[in-house]
């Protein structure tokens, strides 16, 4: 007879204890808006003591009734028999400021609605879902407390929804797959998704733009995002080689799943909510940690007219590095990368049987000699690590490595994990290798090790193959950048190349994540072989606003810059830290236009990017300080420039003087770009 009951009549039954509820009645058990009371969550649960949650921003649902829960390998399933036992709703608001950044000063509001429940049937075992509303979007977690019902947990599943209720464009790449997370942004329907990593970013039929992702992700299996029907994803966490998901002891709480929501795609990249998800810094004083711009023996092994291994052609060699070391003094540089220095590169090192050592170096390279010269010219070296995913090989050496390393004042390291999905080497559960994928529990706990053990001897770390990040670049950062998207050297490679629209999908798609080190400013723009690359030269100086990294590598050779010289002053004008951040516009895959205030002057400076299309993109300078006069340094595709021909070269500076009032219309080609500094006039 319950079939015909109205909901509301369901949950009076329910309260009075007469009844049980009704399997198909959703009783709301707890509810929260933003501040701004621009997005409500409510928290459900049904006659089964099922949970679910959904979200509504501006009084329209956006995500549906969203499963929640988790399968366990040891014990009854987390899923069904809830009792609420208490909730609790509080504020939050504050400003902290990041030691480096996009922009100095972060805002961290929003409300927090707390939710603790009860699994009477399972002897009182206990589980709370904490969600955290800000005016952009919402993080939630689960927190496990310690219990003698459930003192481990091993999660074979987690049953995390999102239910998204209107039709959706997705753009993603791939979960799972052999290349990692450098398989090419894809874009579809939601509805005909497979299995994608995140951030997944989905525009809504109403232009509402939502990034899916995670934040803090600490001993614990990176997410997966599946397609289970319609458009409701379904949290899948990476497998590991050891038995269950995720295996935790005592109290612990999971990674924060967080939605970003904005009007638009702009409105994403803007959002902090990610990192503010994060705990604060954790080393204290990190004065330290140093953003710059590096150059590096790594193009030429790209361009195969040098190796990473010994021989005739071994390109880290003493005289060839201490030409960059010059190179980069004369330049204003403060870092030189070397790849291949060390012993190991003729081994099978690329699927997890590396034979590395991060101590020894090849006989032509002088390790200690170079890094004193490199000092001796305000130069440091950045060290490198390639690892080939052998990650036991690689822990026993780590310290050392590390030691030798900060002896000689060596104070940043390029890691890598050159490997296939689910071929990397760990340290099994049992103290036995194994091997698995390098967003598992075991990877996870891998990486994070690494950065850690760094810190101690005060060095900083961009991670090449990495995991995903989830913001974790607040509590810890020396944790500086890291790769984790196709980069430039696919442009070397040619197979294929870079699309045309790479730029435009990153920024809102693996941007959204955090910093990338993209290798940019590659003013050639020829790989090896003569591969062409989908992009004009103002574009590759505008990739270093558009792609945000603390250290940023101009990637080119040096005769190149020196072939290039017009272009190369902004590349070598151009900071890596910044004081503020304004996504001025964009679309996803399409252009966007980022202005960027450096955080040790008064200037500003501005990226464009468009992909095959060319456009004309106002941007007003409102972000200027009224009242002054600035001087616009302007870096352009000319009039005919094209990627798709010779005239991708073609590049026009100009200057003239501006204000706060101005609107400059930006002309970009055919998969072209606009960098412009704009310096304030005395």
């Amino acid at each position: 007879m319950f079939a015909r009951r109205p909901a509301a009549l369901a949950t009076a039954l329910a309260a009075s204890c007469l009844f049980a509820l009704p399997a198909w009645a959703q009783e709301v058990i707890a509810r929260a808006a933003s501040p701004g009371d621009v997005i409500k969550v409510e928290v459900q649960k049904d006659g089964m003591g099922k949970l679910a949650y959904t979200i509504q921003r501006n009084g329209k649902e956006i995500i549906s009734a969203s499963r929640l829960g988790f399968n366990l390998a040891n014990a009854r399933k987390l899923d069904g028999g809830f009792s609420l036992r208490k909730q609790a709703v509080s504020m939050h608001d504050s400003t902290w400021e990041q030691p480096w950044g996009e922009r100095q000063f972060v805002r961290n509001r929003y409300r927090e609605l707390r939710v603790d429940l009860e699994q009477k049937e399972q002897a009182g075992r206990q589980l709370a879902v904490v969600f955290r509303i800000y005016d952009d979007g919402v993080g939630f977690r689960y927190e496990f407390p310690a219990q003698k019902q459930l003192p481990v947990a091993e999660i074979i599943d987690e049953l995390t929804e999102f239910n998204v209720k209107s039709p959706a464009t997705a753009w993603w790449i791939p979960a799972a797959e052999l290349p990692g997370l450098e398989e090419e942004i894809r874009e579809a329907p939601l509805k005909e998704i497979g299995i994608a990593n995140t951030p997944l970013t989905v525009r809504l039929d109403d232009g509402t733009h939502i990034a899916f992702h995670e934040a803090a992700l600490v001993d614990y299996a990176s997410m997966w995002l599946r397609k289970v029907d319609g458009q409701k994803l379904r949290a899948m966490l990476a497998p590991s080689p050891g038995g269950p998901a995720v295996v935790r002891e005592g109290a612990f709480t999971t990674p924060w799943r967080t939605l970003q929501i904005a009007d638009n795609a702009a409105g994403l990249y803007m959002s902090d909510l990610v990192l503010n998800l994060n705990e604060p810094n954790r080393l204290g004083d990190v004065a330290w940690v140093k953003p710059s711009k590096f150059v590096g023996v790594w193009w030429q092994m790209h361009l195969q007219s040098g190796t990473w291994n010994y021989g005739p052609n071994h390109a880290a060699n003493t005289a060839n590095t201490k030409k960059y070391i010059d190179f980069a003094a004369k330049n204003g540089m403060r870092g030189v990368l070397v790849e291949g220095w060390n012993k190991g590169w003729e081994s099978n090192w690329g699927h997890g049987g590396a034979d590395f050592s991060f101590t020894q170096p090849y006989p032509d390279f002088d390790l200690p000699g170079l890094a004193a010269y490199a000092k001796s010219k305000g130069v440091r070296l950045i060290g490198h690590h390639e690892t080939g995913a052998n990650i036991v090989a690689y822990e026993k050496q780590m310290d050392a490595a590390y030691k030798l390393y900060a002896q000689l004042g060596v104070d940043s390291i390029k890691s890598g994990y050159v490997h296939e999905a689910g071929s990397a080497l760990f340290p099994g559960r049992d103290g036995k290798p194994v091997y698995g994928h390098y967003d598992s529990q075991e990877g996870v706990r891998h990486f994070l090790k690494a950065v850690t053990e760094a810190a101690k001897y005060k060095l900083s770390i961009d991670t090449h193959e990495p995991v995903k990040d989830t913001g974790l670049r607040r509590t810890y950062p020396n944790w500086l950048t890291r790769e984790g998207a196709r980069g430039v050297e696919y442009n070397a490679w040619g197979n294929p190349p870079n699309s045309v629209d790479h730029e435009a999908k990153l920024v809102f798609t693996r941007m959204l994540s955090g910093p990338m080190d993209y290798t940019p400013g590659v003013l050639s723009l020829v790989g090896a072989d003569g591969k062409t690359f989908n992009s004009t030269q103002a574009k590759q100086l505008a990739n270093f606003v558009v792609v945000y990294s603390p250290i940023q590598m101009a990637a080119d050779l040096p005769e190149n810059y020196d072939k290039y010289p017009a272009a190369f002053k902004f590349i070598r004008d151009v900071p890596t830290d910044w004081a503020d951040t304004r996504v001025v516009n964009g679309e996803v895959g399409k252009f966007v236009t980022i202005a960027r205030k450096d955080r040790h002057g008064d200037g500003w400076y501005v990226g464009a990017v468009t992909d095959g299309e060319g456009r004309t993109l106002p941007l007003a300078l409102d972000f200027l300080d009224k009242g002054k006069r600035y001087t616009a340094e302007i870096y352009r595709d000319g009039d005919n420039a094209d990627y798709r021909s010779a005239r991708r070269f073609d590049l026009v500076t100009e200057t003239k003087t501006v204000t706060a009032g101005d609107t400059l219309q930006l002309r970009l080609a055919p998969g072209g770009g606009q960098a412009i500094r704009l310096v304030p006039q005395k």
